[in-house]
């Protein structure tokens, strides 16, 4: 399973986890078989192209991504992940990717609920 956390720095499993997955400067993609994490990679996010956050599901889903990590996200790229077929996870509280996979991995995060996308009351 390949998952994708937006952060802050380029840092690998160190690395702090950026607030909201448009905006982090980086994405680190992590190989998890078997419960356990096989390889880490740091890609820079290439950003949103004209202000569409239909690039941004692109840029995600050219990583061969299964699952998506964020403490944020907007509704309708919420809505793009969900129709590509990438599971959107929340987690606003581990500080870096290592301890936002460690939570995965145990299955202590869950599925972000649309209603608590960003800009959706």
């Amino acid at each position: 399973m390949r998952v994708v956390i937006p952060t802050s720095t380029p840092d690998g499993l160190l690395a702090k986890r950026g607030a909201h997955f448009g905006k982090a400067p980086f994405y680190i993609v992590v190989d998890i078989e078997d419960g356990e994490v096989k390889e880490v990679n740091a890609v820079q996010n290439p950003g949103h192209a004209g202000g569409a956050c239909g690039n941004a599901v692109s840029n995600i889903q050219s990583l061969g991504t299964d699952a998506l990590i964020v403490a944020g996200i907007g509704g309708r790229p919420l809505e793009g992940f969900k129709q590509v077929g990438i599971k959107v996870y929340f987690d606003n509280v581990s500080p870096t990717v290592e301890e936002a996979i460690d939570k995965f991995i145990k299955g202590e995060i869950e599925e972000i609920r649309p209603e608590n996308a960003c800009g959706v009351h």
